[in-house]
C-alpha cells in the first residue's frame, strides 16, 4: 500500500495561504514524523488487544448461548431441581405452618411511587400475623415524608403490620438502611427478607412461590424473580434497555442459577434468607453494589442462589436521560470496583472449587463487568475509526464485521418484539459505552465518583397526570448542564472527521456506519433522548 503523506491528512480546503496554511503544514509534518515510528505500532497494539477482548465476549457469550439452549430443552425446572411444595393451610396448627417474613421497601424522596410498593406489599397473600413490611424512608423532603407515613398508618389501621422507620442520616445509602432495618426487635422472628425498590409491585402469590425454595433446602440462601418493566413502551430509551436487560434476566442469570447455582443479586425482587445475610457479614456499604456484594460474599460462603424466570415482579424503568446515566454510572462503576476490592478475597478462598473461582473471577467479573464496556467503546468508537487515518493499520473482516453480528444477535435473544430496533441498539450501547467505560475506569482505579450515589428518579404516573392538567401553558425546564454533554459531543466530533476523511479518501467504506453513529452522539450529546418532563 502506498504510503501517504502528512499533507495528504490534511483536506486541499485548508491547505491556503497564510497562517492558518502554516499551522496546517506544521501538523503535517509533525503527524509525517510520529506516524511511522510510533502511531503505527501503537495503533497495531491496539487492534490486537481489541481483538484478543473481542474473542473474550465472543466466546463468552457463545457458551452462555449455548447453556441456555441446553437448559431450555433438557434441564430440569427449579421446582424440580430442588425440593419444593406449595403453600398449604394448616387447619391444626394455623398460621404457623407459615414462617415468619420482613418486607423491607427502602426509599428515598419518592413522591410519585411511594404507594405502588407499599400497596403491593400489603397486597401480599401471606397471613397478616406472619408478615411485617418495613418502609425505610431516608427521605429529605418533609413533605413526601409526611406522605409516606400516612400512607405507612393508612395501612396499619386496616390490620397490617406496616412500619414507619426513618434514620438520623443516610449513612451507607441504600445498604445502610437495609442494614439498620435489620437491627429492630420485631425482626428477629423473621426467617426472611424480601426486598422491593418502591417502584416495584409485586403479585399477590410473590411469597407463596417463593419461600418454599427457602423453607425446603437449607443451602439456599436467595431466590430472584425476573423484573417487567411497566414502561418500556414509553420511549425508544426504555425499548433500549429492556433489550440489554431482558438479555440479563433470559440469559445470565438463568445460566448462572442453572449451572453455579451463583449469580448476582439484582438488589430487589428477591428473597433471602436472613442467616445467610448474617454469615455473609451483612450489609455493606463499601461500593455502590451492595447487592452484588453481599450475593458474591454469601457465594464464597457456599450458599446457592435460585432465578426463578417465570416469578415476575412489574417495576419502572428510568426514561428521562439524566437518571439513566446516574444509574449506568452505579452499575458500571460498582462492580468494577468490587473486583478490585474482592479479586484477592476470591482467589483465596478455601471454599470454592476452582472451576467456580475461575467463573466467578473470568466470567462474572472481569469479561461481562470490565471487558464487555471496554472493547465496545475502544475497538468501534476509537481504534477502528482511528485505522482510517493510518490506513497501514488493517482490522481483519471477521474481528471488524462477523464477531459483532454474532454477539449482536445473541444478545438480541432476550426481546424478539424489539429486533427490528436491533441496528439502533448498536449504536445506542456505543454512545453508553463511553460512558459505562470512563465509570468502569473510575471504579478499578478507585477515583473520586467511585461511591457515589444518585437514587434513579422514578416518574410513576407524572406524565399521565401533567398530560391531563389544562390551563397555563407548559414550557420545557432544564439545566444546561443537565442535557448538553461535551465528552458526547466532542467523539461526535472526532467522528465525523474519521468519516469525512474516509469518504473522501479511504477504500474501508466505513464512513456508513461513521456517519449514523456521529448521528447518535450528537443526540445523546444535546440531551435528546428519553422523556423530557414538562416543568
Amino acid at each position: 500500500m502506498a504510503a501517504i503523506s502528512g499533507e495528504n491528512l490534511i483536506p486541499e480546503s485548508f491547505n491556503v495561504r497564510g497562517p492558518a496554511g502554516d499551522i496546517a503544514a506544521q501538523i503535517g509534518l509533525i503527524w509525517e514524523l510520529v506516524r511511522t515510528p510510533l502511531i503505527v505500532p501503537l495503533l497495531r497494539v491496539a487492534v490486537y488487544l481489541c481483538l484478543a477482548m473481542s474473542l473474550m465476549l465472543f466466546f463468552e457469550r457463545l457458551y452462555m448461548g449455548i447453556v441456555i439452549v441446553l437448559v431450555k430443552l433438557f434441564w430440569k425446572k427449579p421446582d424440580k431441581r430442588y425440593k419444593w411444595e406449595p403453600m398449604r393451610d394448616d387447619l391444626e396448627i394455623g398460621n404457623a405452618a407459615f414462617p415468619m417474613v420482613l418486607i423491607q421497601i427502602p426509599m428515598f424522596n419518592e413522591r410519585e411511587v411511594y404507594k405502588i410498593s407499599i400497596g403491593a406489599a400489603c397486597n401480599l397473600s401471606w397471613p397478616a400475623d406472619r408478615i411485617v413490611i418495613q418502609v425505610l424512608d431516608d427521605s429529605t423532603d418533609p413533605v413526601i415524608k409526611e406522605m409516606v407515613e400516612k400512607e405507612c398508618h393508612r395501612w396499619a389501621s386496616k390490620g397490617i403490620n406496616c412500619r414507619y422507620q426513618i434514620r438520623e442520616t443516610r449513612g451507607g445509602y441504600k445498604a445502610g438502611a437495609l442494614k439498620e432495618g435489620l437491627k429492630h426487635d420485631y425482626v428477629k422472628d423473621c426467617e426472611y427478607v424480601a426486598i422491593f425498590d418502591a417502584d416495584f409491585r409485586p403479585e399477590p402469590d410473590f411469597l407463596r412461590r417463593a419461600i418454599p425454595f427457602l423453607m425446603h433446602n437449607s443451602d439456599i440462601a436467595l431466590v430472584q424473580a425476573r423484573w417487567r418493566f411497566v414502561n418500556a413502551d414509553e420511549c425508544l430509551l426504555t425499548r433500549m434497555q429492556e433489550m440489554s436487560l431482558d438479555y440479563h434476566f433470559t440469559v445470565e442469570q438463568e445460566v448462572g442459577s442453572s449451572t453455579h447455582a451463583f449469580f448476582g443479586f439484582n438488589g430487589t425482587g428477591g428473597i433471602w434468607r436472613i442467616a445467610a445475610i448474617n454469615d455473609a457479614g451483612g450489609w455493606k456499604d463499601r461500593t455502590t453494589v451492595e447487592d452484588m456484594d453481599l450475593a458474591v460474599r454469601a457465594g464464597l460462603k457456599g450458599w446457592k442462589f435460585v432465578y426463578l424466570g417465570d416469578l415476575q415482579v412489574k417495576s419502572e424503568l428510568p426514561s428521562t436521560f439524566k437518571a439513566f446515566r446516574f444509574q449506568q454510572h452505579r452499575w458500571s462503576c460498582g462492580p468494577a470496583n468490587l473486583f478490585r476490592k474482592m479479586f484477592m478475597e476470591i482467589v483465596m478462598n478455601k471454599k470454592l472449587a476452582i472451576w467456580k473461582k475461575i467463573y466467578v473471577i473470568y466470567s462474572f467479573f472481569f469479561v461481562r463487568k470490565v471487558i464487555a464496556h471496554m472493547v465496545t467503546f475502544f475497538f468501534y468508537c476509537v481504534v477502528l475509526p482511528l485505522t482510517i487515518l493510518v490506513p497501514e493499520v488493517d482490522v481483519p473482516v471477521w474481528g471488524a464485521i462477523y464477531i459483532p453480528c454474532v454477539i449482536t444477535t445473541l444478545n438480541s435473544v432476550g426481546t424478539p418484539r424489539s429486533i427490528h430496533l436491533l441496528f439502533y441498539w448498536i449504536l445506542f450501547e456505543n454512545v453508553m459505552s463511553l460512558h459505562r467505560t470512563k465509570a468502569t475506569f473510575i471504579g478499578l482505579l478507585e477515583a473520586k465518583r467511585a461511591n457515589e450515589w444518585v437514587v434513579t428518579e422514578k416518574l410513576g404516573d407524572t406524565l399521565k397526570n401533567k398530560s391531563k392538567e389544562k390551563g397555563k401553558p407548559k414550557k420545557i425546564g432544564f439545566k444546561i448542564g443537565d442535557r448538553i454533554h461535551l465528552l458526547e459531543l466532542g467523539f461526535a466530533v472526532f467522528l465525523f472527521f474519521c468519516g469525512c476523511y474516509d469518504y473522501l479518501y479511504g477504500h474501508k467504506f466505513y464512513f456508513v456506519y461513521i456517519f449514523l453513529q456521529v448521528i447518535t452522539f450528537t443526540i445523546a450529546g444535546f440531551g435528546y433522548i428519553g422523556t423530557i418532563v414538562p416543568s
